[in-house]
């Protein structure tokens, strides 16, 4: 089983919002995201610096990028993300390219 870590980045602003699987194998994030349609988070895969859960359960960057909702089951908050929005490049490759 394999253990790597991938980094999800805002499309608009580049930032880190997910790291995932932390907590959990690759396979299960990959399970767990095909059943529901949707990529999904737990919270200690979120970057809290960058992401909020508004009352309503809408999850959001702190840039205003809606991210999807946070749909909790039996075993805690599953924040269930729009791909588009989290297929972004890191902030520092951004930069580089608009300065070239």
């Amino acid at each position: 089983s394999e253990n790597r870590e991938v980094d999800f980045f805002d499309s608009n602003t580049g930032k880190l919002l997910f790291t995932a699987p932390k907590g959990r194998s690759f396979e299960d994030f990959v399970k767990e995201s095909t059943k529901h349609g949707w990529p999904s988070f737990r919270d200690e895969e979120v970057n809290w610096d960058v992401v909020r859960c508004l009352p309503n359960g809408e999850t959001v960057s702190v840039d205003g990028t809606h991210l999807g909702h946070n749909l909790p089951d039996k075993t805690g908050n599953r924040y269930c993300i729009n791909l588009v929005s989290i297929a972004g490049r890191p902030e520092n490759e951004v930069e580089t390219e608009s300065n070239s």
